[in-house]
């Protein structure tokens, strides 16, 4: 015989007035958490009341009904009422939705309580999403979803954001395959394949961080604060087709410009144009290029141009400037802080006087027919204009070139225009070493990249010497010393001394807009802004200059003889530097480094794709980030291919103060071969072994820096 199966009794549910209900004791939620009485109220307000109060009858001590109904589940929503009642906006006695338990149940009320709140289900964030998009696709701005929902429309950008994801990578989302972090990283593209592949690249690897899900979706774009970017502008960019990345999640510095080749294009078309503007004022060439390496105006004289005369107008407005600014000055002389408003008024009036006192100037037809210009892009993203500049082998030419003579070589587009030679628009660009991605070994470092490196170095040095009288003194009286005592080393003239500059054929293209490069340039303009306009005035200009601006000029002319550049011996010695001499100059440059206290890291040097990272193999960058952060951050990145590693090293290794061989002191470098040399250590660098240390023929130490190469 089969027992009957009880069936169930749901509550009733009634309307009960407002002022019937109170707050049970027995409701289980003490902490404030969620969504605020104040926007449950307003949400109460826009919709309604979406969910029914569980209630029961309040019993009197008859045990019988009093009238009244106490609230175990629903406190917030009542107090959310109540908050609608106070302002006038909701009827005391207004009917509410109530569902009516037995006051005599055997299940108690805090039950009943914890139950309600135990088991409501959080809606998933992405069901969230969902909705805004189809709110947003029925009509409803994303301000007016702010305002239903009581969010801010950052918030709710963010959130339709992450809807444009591709829908594989919502659904491994959606099914717990990914974190929520890293699907705000995939929002950085809007390519639904490259999302799907980097995925592809990074699920099955223990490191899937979302900054490397970032960094591998924007490997291939150029930052909005890149020099080119801030040049041509995000608006003309934008209106020329191209798109930009943004990221809503963090600080993307402005995002990223996704069309590479569109942004060079319109930086060379932008450059081309302004060029063509400067043609007509009669240069005979004009050279343009995003940037310039560094020195590349060596052995180029520069022209004394004449700066254009203030008008009757210009003149009155910069005494009235100044008059301003001095009873400004005179007024808050004592005072220990200016108000707000003055100190803007500091901050206009200095920037009004500088904009009229630096006046253009002037150059003679005559010297402009035979001189040239360099324009590039500063390293802020400015305009880079430099005018007068007059090759050697034009300096015996007194007569303007004709039309006919020929220009600038690079392009097709030279016109000429009168007497005008037209320029020629090209944007240079730098040869790198090829990549060697199959070569795991740690083999020597490239010749040129040692020559790069210790061009850094070389300038560096130079910067560090200039700030230093001293020493710069003692550097040259040790020449003297050597010319007066060591007569095999001297060539026998009548005590010449000179300070001859070394061209640093072999730079990277980021030497220009280093610190110590910025340094020595603005050193020098200074120098020049204040010594005679002729060389028969200077030695006047020098004797009225105190013993220590004597000093520190002397200190930056000598600076200017620094070479610890390393070269390429030539060992069949056919005018150039043997090894020995290239061994014994960056052993001398040691020296005055250590005395200096030179510290390329302190000078500003770091580690960069550019510079080192993405010119040595994979095994040389691990080893850089072991040395530099650890075993561990390698192991992070071993796996990465070359381009990757290198990016991803540069990053790990910032603020390191990590330096390769050729950048450091080789006291260093040797003690650390001497403590390794009796359980097989590596040898010296072969930019630092001598050809008696390589204990090679000379044919084998030439077939090693041929392979190094």
């Amino acid at each position: 015989m089969t027992t009957a199966v009880q069936k169930i009794t749901l509550s009733s549910a009634r309307d009960i007035p407002f002022n019937k209900l109170v707050l049970a004791q027995t409701n289980v939620r003490r902490i404030k958490a969620g969504v605020s009485i104040e926007d449950l109220a307003a949400s109460i307000a826009r919709r309604g009341l979406i969910q029914s109060i569980h209630v029961r009858p309040v019993l009197g001590a008859d045990g019988n009904e009093t009238g009244m109904f106490e609230i175990p589940a629903g406190g917030r929503r009542y107090r959310a009422l109540e908050m609608l009642v106070k302002q006038k906006r909701l009827a005391k006695t207004a009917p509410v939705p109530c569902v009516v338990g037995n006051a005599s149940s055997s299940v108690l009320a805090e039950e009943v309580s914890l139950a309600e709140n135990i088991e409501h289900a959080p809606l998933h964030p992405l069901d969230q999403f969902q909705a805004f998009k189809e709110l947003r696709e029925k009509g409803m701005s994303e301000e007016e979803i702010a305002s239903a929902f009581f969010i801010s429309v950052n918030i709710v950008k963010q959130r339709l954001k992450l809807t444009a994801v591709s829908p594989e990578l919502l659904d491994i989302y959606a099914d717990d395959g990914m974190t929520v972090a890293q699907l705000e990283a995939f929002s950085v593209s809007n390519d639904h394949a490259r999302q799907e592949q980097v995925w592809e690249a990074v699920r099955n690897s223990w490191s899937k961080e979302p900054y490397q899900i970032r960094r591998m979706l924007t490997e291939n774009t150029v930052r909005a604060s890149d020099k080119r970017a801030v040049f041509v502008g995000l608006d003309a960019y934008e209106a020329a087709g191209g798109e930009v990345l943004r990221d809503l999640f963090q600080s993307d510095d402005g995002g990223w410009l996704q069309d590479v080749p569109l942004l060079d294009r319109l930086v060379a078309e932008k450059l081309k144009t302004i060029a063509d503007e400067i043609a007509n004022e009669g240069w005979k060439w004009i050279d343009v290029a995003v940037s310039f390496p560094y020195g590349a105006a060596n052995g180029l004289r520069e022209l004394e141009g004449m700066p254009v005369d203030l008008s009757k107008e210009e003149q009155a407005t910069l005494d009235a400037l100044r008059d301003e600014f001095d009873k400004l000055q005179a007024e808050y002389e004592e005072a220990d802080e200016l108000p707000d408003e003055v100190d803007q008024r500091f901050g206009e009036l200095e920037t009004a006087i500088e904009t009229l006192q630096a006046r253009p100037v002037v150059f003679d037809p005559a010297d402009k027919a035979r001189a040239g210009v360099f324009i590039s892009v500063d390293a802020d993203g400015s305009l880079l204009v430099e005018r007068g500049y007059v090759k050697p082998e034009d300096e015996a030419r007194d007569a303007p070139e004709t039309d006919s003579e020929p220009g600038v070589a690079g392009s097709d587009d030279a016109a000429t225009t009168g007497s005008v030679q037209r320029s020629i628009v090209t944007l240079g660009a730098q040869s790198t070493e090829p990549e060697d991605d199959d070569e795991d070994a740690i083999k020597p470092l490239p010749d040129r990249l040692i020559m790069e490196l210790t061009a850094e170095r070389t300038l560096a040095l130079r910067d560090k010497l200039a700030t230093n009288p001293a020493t710069a003194f003692l550097a040259v009286l040790h020449k003297l010393v050597r010319d007066a005592f060591f007569r095999h080393s001297s060539q026998g003239v009548a005590m010449e001394v000179s300070v001859r500059g070394t061209v640093l054929s072999a730079q990277s293209a980021e030497l220009r807009d280093t610190p110590y490069a910025r340094s020595i340039e603005a050193r020098h303009k200074a120098w020049e802004a204040r010594l005679a306009d002729d060389e028969a005035h200077l030695w006047d200009a020098l004797a009225a200059l105190t013993d220590s601006e004597r000093a520190e000029l002397f200190a930056h002319c000598v600076s200017f003889g620094v070479n610890a550049l390393y070269e390429r011996a030539d060992r069949s010695r056919n005018g150039a530097i043997s090894a020995h001499g290239v061994e014994q100059r960056l052993a001398e440059a040691d020296h005055l480094a250590r005395i200096l206290g030179l510290d390329m890291v302190e000078a500003g040097w770091r580690p960069t794709v550019g510079n080192y990272l993405g010119r040595v193999t994979k095994a040389r960058i691990l080893e850089a980030v072991r040395e530099g952060e650890g075993e561990h951050a390698a192991q992070l990145i071993d796996h990465l291919k070359k381009s990757d590693m290198a990016k991803e090293a540069e990053r790990l290794l910032a603020d390191s103060g990590w330096l390769p061989e050729p950048l450091r002191l080789a006291h260093l470098d040797i003690g650390a071969a001497a403590a390794n040399s009796d359980d097989g250590g590596e040898p010296l660098p072969a930019f630092l072994a001598s050809d008696e240390q390589d204990g090679l023929a000379e044919g084998e130490g030439e077939q090693q820096l041929d392979a190094a190469e």
